[in-house]
């Protein structure tokens, strides 16, 4: 693929993984096995809520296709298979769960050196259609997303962004929510290695006139410990203690409290990831 502007879910997500990911308030084990057949298994079990539910999926690769295949405890079975370089700079991605008939989805990932263009189709009787595009350069970038429902003839949504991306920070403007709301958000790395890093976002719902402030961080202690942690000025305080217990298996302890209502009880949360 080339090295252009990336796909519009680009925009904005290194923000949003340091502000979301690993965050957590369940209990998750993951297991993931490699076959001599070159097959990648991972089963996963998982508490939330004092509900457990688990999974099992497999991952196969095929000259340029990828197969992956999840069986879940509620008899569901998911299945994605993706084509690289089917055409020069482009991917194509099919996926469809069983029983649900109106599941499929094909889509279409297209990348050139100055824009990228993404379309969905659902595959059944009534189709809705998404698409992006994204021009400008790994530096910076303009977007645009809409979903389209061919039943009812109207727009489901429709988004635009803009990032600004230097070797030290990016920064990122959304406007979503069919122009209701508007999230900005800047991260700076603050070590050569990428390794620590600093992050602030404003959302704004103009409906409801609410503002919601996010100030974040991750800094690694060691080659093998990160933490992490989050406030926002409605006093939700997260953070998270992430390590490398043994090479490629991760212990994931993660907390949220709400500093406005102490009497409520924190959420816990806790991942373990096995990895050969």
């Amino acid at each position: 693929m080339s090295k252009g502007p990336g796909l519009f879910s680009d925009i904005g997500k290194k923000s949003k993984d340091l502000l979301t990911r690993d965050y957590n308030s369940d209990q998750k084990l993951s297991v993931s096995t490699y076959s001599l057949a070159g097959v990648a298994l991972t089963s996963t079990a998982l508490n939330k809520g004092g509900l457990s539910t688990g999974d099992v999926a497999a991952q196969y690769k095929y000259k340029n296709a990828v197969f992956d295949v999840k069986v879940d405890t509620q008899s569901s079975i998911a299945t994605t298979v993706t084509f690289f370089e089917i055409l020069p700079s482009v991917k194509a991605i099919a996926s469809f769960k069983v029983p649900d008939k109106n599941s499929g989805k094909l889509e279409v990932q297209y990348f050139h050196d100055h824009a990228t263009f993404t379309t969905a189709v659902a595959l059944n009787q009534s189709p809705a259609i998404d698409a992006t595009v994204t021009i400008g350069t790994p530096t910076i970038a303009f977007g645009a997303e809409a979903g389209y429902d061919t039943t009812s003839g109207s727009f489901t949504k429709y988004t635009a962004g803009i990032s600004v991306s230097k070797p030290d920070s990016c920064a990122s403007i959304i406007l979503g929510d069919k122009g209701d709301s508007i999230r900005a958000s800047y991260l700076h790395h603050v070590d050569n290695l990428k390794t620590s890093s600093i992050v602030g976002e404003i959302t704004r719902r103009f409906s409801t006139n609410e503002n919601t402030f996010t100030v974040g961080g991750s800094y690694a202690v060691d080659h093998l410990t990160v933490v992490k942690a989050k406030l926002n000025n409605h006093g939700k305080l997260g953070a998270l203690l992430q390590h490398e217990v043994i090479p490629k298996s991760v212990l994931t302890v993660s907390g949220e409290v709400d500093t406005k209502s102490l009497d409520k009880n924190p959420r816990f949360g806790l991942a373990i990831a096995l990895k050969p």
